[in-house]
């Protein structure tokens, strides 16, 4: 089962996925008071307004981060046109819906973005972890 974790300000609820995390940083890059990788709990929804903390997820490349606001429990996504980016290094972004079929058969749907391993070292396949920064992936 997947570990989900919420963090609310009591206007919206912050949805963070760690296994759907790629720790591309742009969440810390981007609200560093609010996105603080080294505390617990991380993610300090006081640090910044609703507006701030909706922009900036946003931006989250892997769909890890999402949000609702509170009261409707229904997670904000965006309807994308399909768009595949591959990111230098990196992995590979598919930008939309998608209906993933694994190889033991098991089926599920991804919103938003997808991000999946180039390196081929991920401990998540099909989709990156991250790991390529620590293998120094070159492409």
């Amino acid at each position: 089962m997947e570990k989900i974790k919420e963090y609310s300000n009591g206007e919206v609820t912050v949805v963070w996925k760690p296994n759907s995390c790629i720790h591309s940083a742009i969440c810390a890059k981007g609200l560093p008071n609010v996105f603080r990788p080294k505390d617990r709990p991380w993610i300090k929804v006081d640090a910044a307004s609703t507006e701030a903390l909706v922009n900036q997820i946003k931006q989250c490349p892997s769909g890890a981060l999402s949000y609702y606001k509170n009261g409707d429990k229904i997670i904000e996504s965006e309807t994308l046109e399909t768009k595949v980016e591959v990111l230098e290094n990196g992995p590979m972004l598919v930008y939309g819906t998608l209906n993933v079929t694994h190889t033991d058969g098991s089926k599920e749907v991804k919103n938003k973005t997808t991000a999946f391993c180039r390196c081929g070292h991920s401990n998540n396949k099909p989709y990156c972890d991250g790991t390529h920064v620590k293998e120094n992936f070159q492409d």
